[in-house]
């Protein structure tokens, strides 16, 4: 038995959560002694499959169709279906994005099987996966069994494994050439977000600021420590519903998910909309003036002061570093 792990892609452009999926595969793989394979959907022989066969997998298999070219869910349900009759795995392993979240119920029903969608992480207990999802709102998690006959469909909340922990090696390249049925729909031209959007997403270091930072005038002192670690500026979500910061730049339950190597947060208490939205994140710095500050919880440091007197010694002392 083995794992099947989805790569998603635009145009054999590699999507950032395929690598965190590799990660999630390559260690429930080590945990339930199972084999990954990766499975990548392409209407071509993909480029990308060179690029996935330098993990460590037992082999990439390219899906192929010419109806594969552009993302439909009746293409990838057929083609998904045929793969995992071929090859009769115990689990497959997805990331929650807005594509899997379309096609993987429908691959699942055909199979009578379920998806646990949107899982934050999992312990291997008996030869098997206890699975955790957050509900309501992220209040509560929530521990989830499987039952029944394989395969068992699971995806993971991105941010909850790390793509760059993913482990290196080398596999084999395989191309199944499978066959897809009607395509229903015919999909319009992928959406284009304005210019000014940021994806946060692929952010290596974030300075996100709450309400701590008073007023409008004063995230000037964020976007400071930000340029001076070439980092990207974010915010909690009351910045953003005061219009200080535009929307694409809100991180937690109702915005974005990140997980950089550095995540500072200025005057942000911690609520837990907001915590779930980056508490993957490598490291993790909180300045607040509220020692009782959620938070401080998952933080790796923390100030408990004033940001305004920490901050610009924070500055001082990056600019001294870089000389």
């Amino acid at each position: 038995m083995s794992i099947l792990v989805f790569i998603e892609h635009k145009d054999c452009v590699l999507s950032k959560t395929s690598l965190e999926a590799i990660a999630a595969a390559q260690s429930i793989g080590k945990d339930l002694g199972l084999k990954v394979s990766a499975v990548i959907p392409c209407d071509k022989d993909c480029s990308l499959a060179q690029d996935i066969f330098g993990y460590n997998l037992e082999k990439v298999i390219v899906a192929k169709n010419a109806k594969l070219g552009t993302y439909t869910p009746d293409g990838y349900a057929d083609a998904w279906e045929q793969v995992i009759k071929a090859e009769n795995p115990q689990y497959v392993v997805m990331s929650h994005t807005y594509q899997v979240r379309d096609f993987a119920p429908k691959v699942a029903a055909r199979l009578g099987r379920e998806v646990v969608g949107d899982c934050i992480r999992y312990k291997a207990e008996g030869g098997k996966l206890v699975l955790t999802r957050r509900i309501f709102l992220g209040k509560l998690d929530a521990d989830v069994t499987v039952g029944g006959d394989a395969p068992y469909f699971v995806t993971f909340q991105s941010g909850s494994f790390r793509g760059d922990t993913a482990e290196k090696g080398s596999a084999t390249v395989e191309t199944m050439e499978v066959n897809v049925g009607n395509i229903r729909m015919t999909p319009e031209a992928p959406f284009q977000e304005a210019k000014a959007t940021v994806d946060l997403s692929k952010s290596e270091v974030i300075v996100a600021v709450g309400r701590g930072i008073k007023s409008e005038e004063n995230i000037a002192i964020a976007q400071q420590l930000a340029d001076s670690l070439g980092a990207d500026l974010a915010a909690s979500r009351p910045i953003c519903d005061s219009e200080w910061l535009p929307i694409d730049r809100q991180i937690g339950s109702s915005g974005q998910t990140v997980a950089p190597k550095l995540y500072i947060a200025l005057g942000i208490s911690g609520a837990i909309q907001h915590i779930v939205g980056m508490k993957n994140s490598g490291t993790i710095v909180a300045i607040n003036k509220d020692a009782e500050a959620p938070i401080f919880d998952i933080a790796d440091y923390g100030i408990v002061g004033d940001l305004f007197e920490a901050v610009p010694t924070m500055i001082e002392e990056i600019n001294k570093a870089k000389g």
